[in-house]
């Protein structure tokens, strides 16, 4: 009967590990492993290992949980490089724009930065260089990839962030474009600039 308790608790160790396979939300995912960490220690304690227990706590729950939390924190941002100047105009960047796009990523988890550079070649260079995620031209004089409309183009360099603005972002705020090797070029950028894979 005495032992029958240390079974259960033992059967939250594959649950809570089942749960952190498959959270989508990589925080709520940081929680279940802190858990997952706080069951693993009860068991060692309850089997004898204070050693090992007090270790699990100390760096695999608190230490690593902490870890995670600084990397997913970092690594959840999309940058969105713009010139200076621009990001708070009304016709460009204006607050819609900007609002928007943060609540749009907020969906998946994902912060907006804003990253101003001085011209159009050190942007389109940022894009080339993986520097950023995206860049943001504001009119069709700027925009060498034969855009027609007014609204400001959101050129991205990664696939997901494409098919999430694409399937998402309204024309009518933005237009989202997907960069790629061939793509053209504007005339003060030199052709060594563009992408490689």
């Amino acid at each position: 009967m005495a032992n029958s308790y240390v079974y259960a608790i033992m059967l939250l160790l594959p649950l809570s590990a089942a749960m952190v396979v498959f959270q989508a939300n990589p925080y709520q995912a940081l929680i279940m492993r802190g858990i997952l960490g706080a069951v693993a220690a009860l068991i060692y304690v309850m089997l004898g290992g204070a050693d090992v227990a007090l270790t699990e706590a100390l760096v695999g729950t608190m230490l690593a949980v902490t870890l995670y939390v600084v990397a997913v924190r970092s690594s959840l941002v999309m940058r969105l490089g713009v010139l200076e100047g621009e990001g708070l105009k009304p016709g460009f960047l204006g607050q819609p724009l900007l609002d928007y796009l943060r609540s749009l990523l907020k969906r998946y988890q994902l912060r907006l930065e804003l990253v101003p550079y001085a011209d159009q070649r050190a942007l389109h260079q940022a894009l080339a260089a993986k520097d950023v995620h995206g860049i943001c031209l504001a009119s069709a004089v700027e925009q060498p990839y034969d855009s027609d409309g007014d609204a400001p183009c959101i050129v991205l360099r990664v696939q997901r962030l494409y098919e999430i603005f694409a399937a998402e972002l309204p024309v009518a705020i933005a237009e989202s474009r997907l960069h790629s090797p061939g793509d053209a070029a504007p005339l003060s950028q030199p052709s060594t600039l563009r992408e490689e894979h």
